[in-house]
């Protein structure tokens, strides 16, 4: 029921808007590294300074003109440009709705191909993030054009998705993040049982760590941590072949710990005034993180009054609609 509550919440366009209104706030700063670049810069650095790579996703959500697409792009090509002159340890996460695949697929692939040229002259990789079934097969054709181009490229491969298995083995020449998936699919697309999820999971990530190029893999379960760990001891997998990746501002000293222990670790870093979609679908894939959201709200004086009434405006408005 919760998970149902925040996607919900998470596509609403309305408290989209209103949000970007206020800032960071309900505990979002817990979870995402600044509104803006500089703020995103500072957080890249700290996480590298602690041996921690980064991968930087400018966040934006309901991109339905062309204008704001455009924008997208030139603030993601602003990212990259910055990335090169502090000379961090980060790449770029990013989603082609983003860029105007919701409008037109060739202009959407010509933003693409801009930022991934770019990217391209200083030898940093682009990541195209997944999001739901009906943008899934979009988003394969622009990997694939763009690889007629470019090496800098790869993708993610969710396991809630029973084509999963076919596309991992299509994409194995390609540098993968593997994930569960963030979005409510319909039964016909996707595993709707969590046992299964998680088996196809594991089964996704030794298939890719055996015979792909580099995986990462995108958790914060301590078991299934440990799993890979016995499973790349056993099968002799060097650690450059593979990078565990968590998300900013959660399970922060299992990260330090992963990287202490010489595996190498990926924080994937969230800016922007775009927060509240991505917020909302942290909250959906894990209600135990409402209680890291409390505990942010409850200990920022500034925030607590702004923070309650938020969050009680938001649930309120749904169960109204009820």
């Amino acid at each position: 029921m919760l998970k149902d509550l925040f996607m919900s919440l998470s596509q609403n366009q309305f408290l989209n808007s209103t949000a970007k209104k206020y800032g960071l706030k309900m505990g979002a700063q817990s979870v995402v590294a600044g509104t803006n670049l500089d703020e995103a810069i500072k957080s890249i650095k700290e996480l590298n300074a602690q041996g921690i790579s980064c991968t930087v996703d400018n966040l934006g959500e309901f991109v339905f003109k062309k204008e704001e697409a455009t924008d997208a792009k030139e603030q993601i090509i602003e990212v990259i440009e910055a990335i090169h002159a502090h000379k961090v340890d980060a790449h770029i996460s990013l989603k082609p709705s983003q860029l105007g695949l919701d409008i037109d697929y060739s202009f959407c692939l010509d933003n693409l191909r801009e930022i991934v040229e770019r990217a391209n002259q200083y030898d940093i990789f682009i990541n195209i993030d997944m999001e739901d079934h009906k943008r899934l097969q979009p988003s394969f054709d622009i990997l694939d054009e763009l690889s007629k181009e470019y090496d800098n490229v790869g993708t993610v491969i969710q396991a809630y998705f029973y084509q999963s298995e076919e596309n991992i083995q299509k994409y194995k020449n390609y540098r993968l993040r593997i994930v569960k998936g963030a979005y409510k699919e319909p039964e016909q697309y996707a595993y709707q049982n969590k046992a299964e999820i998680d088996a196809n999971y594991i089964k996704l990530i030794e298939w890719h760590l055996l015979n792909g190029k580099f995986t990462s893999i995108a958790t914060h379960d301590h078991l299934v941590i440990n799993h890979v760990k016995a499973f790349v001891k056993k099968n002799n997998i060097p650690n450059d072949k593979f990078e565990f990746q968590m998300l900013y501002g959660f399970r922060k000293e299992l990260q330090l710990k992963l990287a202490k222990e010489g595996y190498q670790f990926c924080t994937y870093v969230p800016f922007g005034h775009d927060w509240y979609g991505y917020f909302m679908r942290r909250l959906a894939e894990r209600p135990q993180n409402l209680n890291l959201v409390a505990k942010q709200v409850f200990n920022t004086k500034t925030n607590t009054v702004i923070g309650l009434a938020a969050g009680a405006f938001l649930l309120g408005r749904l169960t109204k609609k009820k």
